[in-house]
């Protein structure tokens, strides 16, 4: 497999993923903007996940899902019965239909307005940071006092959750600020899976 990523993206999530899943993979730095890998992802969007057989596969929870099932062992995501299937599924939709798009304003003002000036931009902003501080808010009320995104279980959706919240410290209140989330972080920056990716993914 190859996973295709970009740095400071979410794709990072998948990566760390992978390697705590233990699977054979490959990753490639790309430029998500080049006709090159528009021809693999047309939205230009990362990650993309290559399988050997040529098969594309995109959206970080769905390439999540894919790795699950690749390595159940590994006991990576919800545990058994249909309330706790439910709990880590809408954990996942939340990191990914709440979370994610949050931060899509600060990096992306330009989207969200008709009027292209600086001020008109700064105020796309500004209005995001309200978006984001509620979404970062309601990240750390889910954590509690555990470790862990999902109960106090490791899972991918720690992953994409750390990842993600790391996006936090282009706002006025960086995730260091929520109390449950800075202790999330300070224990998942042990693990040297994320070191490696971290490091290896600039």
């Amino acid at each position: 497999m190859k996973l295709f990523y970009a740095p400071g993206t979410c794709a990072r999530a998948c990566w760390i993923a992978l390697e705590w899943a233990g699977l054979d993979y490959d990753v490639i730095k790309v430029d998500q903007h080049s006709e090159e890998y528009l021809r693999i992802n047309p939205l230009g969007m990362v990650p993309a996940l290559q399988l050997d057989d040529g098969k594309i596969l995109t959206q970080v929870g769905a390439i999540m899902n894919y790795i699950l099932a690749l390595a159940p062992d590994k006991d990576l995501g919800a545990d058994e019965g249909i309330l706790e299937a439910y709990d880590f599924n809408e954990i996942m939709a939340f990191l990914s239909g709440d979370f994610h798009p949050a931060f899509w304003p600060v990096f992306m003002p330009a989207r969200y307005t008709v009027t292209h000036t600086a001020s008109a931009l700064q105020a796309v902003q500004e209005a995001a940071y309200l978006r984001i501080d509620k979404v970062m808010s309601h990240l750390d009320a889910k954590i509690g006092e555990s470790d862990h995104v999902y109960k106090d279980k490791k899972t991918v959706a720690d992953a994409y959750a750390y990842i993600m919240m790391l996006w936090s410290v282009k706002t006025p209140k960086p995730y260091k600020d929520y109390p449950n989330i800075a202790r999330f972080a300070a224990a998942f920056e042990k693990d040297p899976v994320v070191q490696t990716v971290l490091k290896t993914s600039k």
